[in-house]
C-alpha cells in the first residue's frame, strides 16, 4: 500500500434512555418520514414498521427496500443500521421499537432447554434478522398490546412471548454479512471452526482446497462435501462472501482506495472485485462508499 491506512471514527453513537431498572423501553409513534441518521447502539432491538413500502432499510453491509411491513432484530452491540425515506410517500407509518440489553435474558437462563430457541436466535441476529410477513401477522396483535402496557410483570411475560414466537420461525433472513459486523460464525465442529480460522487468518492470501482438505485430515473431495452440509455455500463462495464482507467495512472506516482495498482483501484484478462486489451488493464499491457517505453522520 502506498500509504498507512487512516481510520474514521465510528457512525452516530446512539444514547438510548433504557434504565438499569428496567427491562425494555418500548416506543410506539406514527410518523410520514424517517430521518434519523445511521447509527449503533449496545441495546437489542426489535424494530417493526407499517405503511412503510418504499422505506430503505441499511444494516450493516445489507440495503433494501421493504414492503408495507417490516420486523428486524438486531442483537449486536456495533452493527450500524437505519431507516431512510426512500421511495415512500405514505404519510401515517407506524413504527414499534423496543431496545433491551443482553442481561434480561442471562445466560443461566438461556441455557435452559425452555429458552434454547430464543438463544439461537438472539445469537444469529447478530448480523440482523428480518421476518417474514407471515411470521409478522403471527405477533403483530402481541406487538400491539404491548404498547398499551409497556410497564409492569405482564409486559414483561408479553415480551418474551413475541421472542419466543420469533424464535419459533424458521423463514427468517440474515442481513449483514458476519465479516463487515465482526461477528465469527459459531459451530459445534471442530473441523468447521479450524476451517473458518484459517480462513479468518488467510483472507489475503490465495486459498487452496487442497490446505485446507489437509488442515483437517480430509480428501478434497470428501471436504467439498462436508462444508457444503455445514455452511450451505460452496468454499469458493464462502471465501468471496468473507473477503466481500472485509472490503465493506474497509470502504466505509478507512481512506483507502478502492484498488488498495481490492487487493488487501485478497482479489487478483480490480476488474474482478468489482465484478463480484457488485453482483453481491447491487452496486460498485465506489457507489457503496458513496451511498454510505450521503447516511453517515461522525460525530
Amino acid at each position: 500500500m502506498s500509504q498507512e491506512a487512516k481510520t474514521y471514527p465510528s457512525v452516530m453513537r446512539e444514547i438510548t434512555p433504557l434504565s438499569d431498572n428496567d427491562c425494555f423501553y418500548l416506543t410506539d409513534r406514527n410518523k410520514s418520514k424517517f430521518d434519523f441518521p445511521i447509527h449503533s447502539h449496545p441495546e437489542y432491538e426489535l424494530n417493526y414498521i407499517g405503511n412503510g413500502a418504499g422505506v430503505r432499510r441499511t444494516v450493516g453491509d445489507h440495503s433494501e427496500t421493504i414492503g408495507d411491513d417490516e420486523l428486524v432484530l438486531i442483537t449486536s452491540p456495533n452493527l450500524e443500521h437505519a431507516w431512510e425515506q426512500g421511495n415512500c410517500h405514505n404519510t401515517n407509518i407506524r413504527e414499534i421499537t423496543i431496545q433491551f440489553t443482553s442481561d434480561v435474558l442471562p445466560e443461566s437462563l438461556l441455557s435452559k432447554s425452555q429458552f434454547h430457541s430464543i438463544r439461537r436466535m438472539l445469537e444469529s441476529a447478530r448480523c440482523g434478522h428480518a421476518f417474514s410477513r407471515s411470521t409478522i401477522m403471527k405477533v403483530y396483535s402481541k406487538l400491539d398490546a404491548l404498547t398499551q402496557h409497556q410497564h409492569g410483570f405482564h409486559a414483561v411475560l408479553g415480551f418474551l412471548e413475541i421472542l419466543y414466537e420469533l424464535s419459533l420461525a424458521d423463514d427468517s433472513r440474515t442481513l449483514s454479512s458476519s465479516s463487515f459486523a465482526h461477528i465469527e460464525t459459531r459451530s459445534e465442529s471442530r473441523r468447521e471452526i479450524k476451517v473458518q480460522e484459517y480462513i479468518a487468518q488467510h483472507y489475503k492470501e490465495n486459498i487452496r482446497l487442497e490446505t485446507l482438505s489437509s488442515l483437517v485430515g480430509m480428501t478434497p473431495v470428501a471436504f467439498s462435501r462436508f462444508f457444503h452440509q455445514r455452511t450451505g455455500r460452496t468454499l469458493s463462495n464462502y471465501i468471496i462472501d468473507f473477503r466481500i464482507g472485509t472490503a465493506t467495512r474497509m470502504l466505509i472506516n478507512t481512506d483507502l482506495t478502492i484498488a488498495e482495498i481490492c487487493y488487501a482483501c485478497g482479489f487478483n484484478t480490480l476488474s474482478n472485485f468489482n465484478r463480484l462486489f457488485r453482483k453481491h451488493k447491487g452496486s460498485s464499491p465506489k457507489e457503496f462508499r458513496e451511498n454510505f457517505y450521503k447516511k453517515k453522520i461522525i460525530i
